[in-house]
This record gives C-alpha cells, sequence and structure tokens, in this order.
C-alpha cells in the first residue's frame, strides 16, 4: 500500500527536492534591502513613494539575473520560494523591530490576518519573477531544469 509520500510520488516531488535552498534563502534575505531603506529613513531622504518602487523593480531583476542568467534549477520554483522567503524574514524583522522602533508591536504578527496577504503578495512577486526568469533562459537556449 502506497501513502501519499512514497516512491510513486516521487516525480511530483522532484522539482521541490532539486530546489537549491541556499540560493533561495540568499535571494529572499537580499529583499532586505526594501525594508531596511525604510528603516534607515533613507526611502523618505530619496523620496517616497518612488524609493521602495525602484527598490523593488532592483530587487526583482536581480533575482531574474541570478536564476535567468545561470543553471540554477528550477527557476520558477526557487524565486516563488525566494519571494516567500522574503515574506517570512519581514515578518520576523517587524516583530523583532517594531517594538524597539515604535514601542509596540505593530505588523503582521499584531495582525495575524495579514500575515496570509504578506505571503501571497510576496509568492506571486517570486512567481512573476520566476516566469521572466523562466523567459530569459528560452532566450538563452538554457534547459529550464
Amino acid at each position: 500500500m502506497r501513502g501519499p509520500w512514497s516512491r510513486g510520488d516521487d516525480r511530483r516531488m522532484s522539482g521541490v527536492r532539486s530546489v537549491k535552498w541556499p540560493v533561495v534563502v540568499g535571494l529572499g534575505a537580499f529583499g532586505l534591502v526594501r525594508p531596511v531603506l525604510n528603516i534607515t529613513g533613507v526611502a523618505d531622504d530619496l523620496g517616497k513613494p518612488l524609493t521602495p518602487i525602484l527598490a523593488t523593480v532592483v530587487i526583482t531583476l536581480i533575482w531574474i539575473a541570478a536564476v535567468g542568467f545561470t543553471r540554477v534549477p528550477e527557476p520558477v520554483l526557487t524565486l516563488v520560494f525566494a519571494g516567500l522567503t522574503y515574506g517570512v524574514l519581514t515578518i520576523v524583522v517587524s516583530a523583532i523591530l517594531s517594538p524597539i522602533l515604535d514601542g509596540e508591536l505593530q505588523g503582521p504578527l499584531a495582525h495575524p490576518a495579514a500575515i496570509v496577504g504578506v505571503l501571497g503578495v510576496n509568492a506571486l512577486w517570486g512567481l512573476i519573477a520566476g516566469l521572466l526568469a523562466a523567459g530569459v533562459r528560452r532566450v538563452r537556449d538554457v534547459p529550464i531544469r
């Protein structure tokens, strides 16, 4: 009798198994440039809303380049997981820094329903970047797997 994680399901899990997790964590952590610009006041100094938008564009382009111009397996899954990693890291950073900077817990952990939105938006960001990276690979004629 086979369960859902038996050898028969290896095909379905092979994509997740081939994801390079250090790349995922590194790209997700790189995304923290965006909140750091806000926390340090640089975004205010350079001007909002343009600075956060430009930071998002630059991060996205770096994600696409890091996956689209290399042979990292599973470009779409890699960047979806990078987006999710970024979302989790921003939730954690917010939980740590908001009480220090604002005197009380703010952000998604203060409003748990927002956690789903944060993770969903960032997974979508990763999905779009991943599809663009896969497109770069197709143009370059590099295998997607």
